[in-house]
């Protein structure tokens, strides 16, 4: 009996827990209808609640932001959001901060977050999973000896959460996985181990005694 209740739940845990997220997202993105008058609702129109239309309705507008902004018009009426928003004190430092990270992290362009390295962390005889975030302010760079990078190093169960450090490149391991895959391991905490074990990059790092300030 046990073991058919265990098998059980390995085929039902997933599920729920998918239909709860996927569940939880389209309401959220349903939200998207309340912009609408209420006579063209469509709860209005059918007489019934249709979950997806304004999952539906956040695409095209999303979709048609990219479109409208990628010409020349558009460009100049993002330019006077902006310059509006500069005039606002706290909406700017907000507004301001939030795009800079966004621009970052979704730029095909950018390093930010496509390189999951070993670190070592919370002393020299452990590693921990981190992702490459940058390299440092040039303030920060002039004050170290040696090259140096940003790099996250996120919590588990919760990723989201977790710490910012410098640290040193030549005492860092690059892996050969993707970050999906970094990020599955670290939700579940190490249980759940890509699929390909993928080779360290050819690379050795002299080992330092651990001292006083390691375990601070």
């Amino acid at each position: 009996m046990k073991k058919y209740f265990i098998t059980g739940l390995l085929i039902w845990v997933p599920l729920v827990i998918t239909a709860w997220v996927i569940t939880a997202i389209v309401r959220t993105m349903d939200q998207s209808l309340l912009l609408l008058p209420q006579a063209i609702h469509p709860d209005a129109l059918l007489g019934f609640y249709v979950p997806g239309l304004g999952a539906l309705l956040t695409l095209l507008v999303v979709l048609l932001t990219g479109l409208v902004t990628t010409n020349i018009v558009g460009q100049r009426l993002v330019g006077f959001w902006e310059s509006v928003l500069s005039r606002i004190p706290v909406v700017k430092s907000i507004y301001y901060s939030v795009k800079q990270v966004s621009d970052t992290l979704f730029s095909g362009t950018g390093e930010a977050f496509r390189k999951v390295l070993l670190v070592r962390y919370p002393h020299q005889g452990a590693w921990a999973v981190a992702f490459q975030s940058g390299a440092p302010a040039h303030d920060v760079a002039s004050q170290l000896d040696d090259e140096h990078i940003s790099v996250f190093i996120p919590t588990a169960p919760s990723p989201v959460n977790g710490f910012f450090f410098f640290v040193k490149k030549s005492e860092t391991i690059e892996l050969d996985i993707s970050v999906d895959d970094a990020l599955k391991y670290i939700v579940s905490m190490g249980v759940v181990v890509p699929a390909h074990t993928p080779a360290l990059l050819a690379k050795t790092i002299p080992a330092s005694p651990p001292t006083n300030r390691d375990f601070l």
